[in-house]
């Protein structure tokens, strides 16, 4: 039961300052800003974490788990095609801007920021977090890019590698500007941009298609 209560409290105090690192940086956050949020005091804390660095990490870890659940959440609901899928994943992206659970945007986009040439130790433990689920990132869009040319939904001369970069940037880089600007209308557009994106990879095959359908019956002119 102990254990149990332990546990819950630990979660307790990971989610309330995941949005609160978010929000106002992992340097930004104080511990009195972590107290509050907990509702307890120092003590309390250090009961479960044995610094801030260590709550800061548990927090992002948190965050990075939230994404990675709302992008999952997106692509048990898409189509089974891959350009489906990847729209599934830019406007799951797109929701970091108004999720409640973890506020302030995308984490990694947020890390990655803040850790840009910090030397601290727990800016550099953030870094080699924020790469690794970055990678992650990258290497999910790369595979549904990469089926959708193992299943010829894509053209054969499609790379996995470049499609999964363009989106991710175009996502992350849609998401600062909503944030700077406080309007939602440069991640709509950027969220556009990659369905027709997805919808051009498709194109050679449907063009096919309707080549061979064309060639195959004479034109009404004929």
């Amino acid at each position: 039961m102990n254990d149990t209560k332990g546990e819950r409290t630990r979660q307790r105090i990971v989610s309330t300052a995941a949005p609160l690192f978010n929000k106002l940086g992992y340097a930004g956050a104080s511990m009195a800003d972590l107290m509050a949020a907990a509702g307890l005091e120092k003590g309390g804390l250090y009961r479960h974490f044995e610094s801030k660095e260590a709550i800061a990490l548990a927090a992002f870890d948190h965050a990075v788990h939230v994404q990675r659940e709302r992008i999952r959440a997106r692509l048990d609901l898409a189509p089974e095609n891959a350009a489906a899928r990847m729209v599934a994943v830019a406007e799951a992206l797109a929701g970091a801007a108004s999720d409640t659970v973890v506020g302030g945007g995308c984490p990694l986009m947020n890390a990655a920021v803040e850790t840009d040439d910090a030397e601290s130790p727990l800016h550099s433990a953030l870094r080699t977090r924020a790469r690794r689920a970055m990678t992650q990132l990258l290497a999910a869009v790369r595979r549904i890019v990469a089926d959708g040319v193992a299943a010829r939904e894509f053209a054969q001369a499609t790379d996995p590698d470049a499609e999964a970069s363009a989106l991710v940037a175009t996502m992350e880089g849609a998401l600062m500007l909503a944030k700077l600007y406080d309007d939602p209308a440069h991640l709509e557009h950027a969220v556009a941009r990659v369905r027709e994106r997805a919808g051009a990879l498709a194109a050679p095959r449907r063009s096919r298609g309707s080549t061979r359908r064309a060639t195959g019956r004479p034109s009404p002119a004929t």
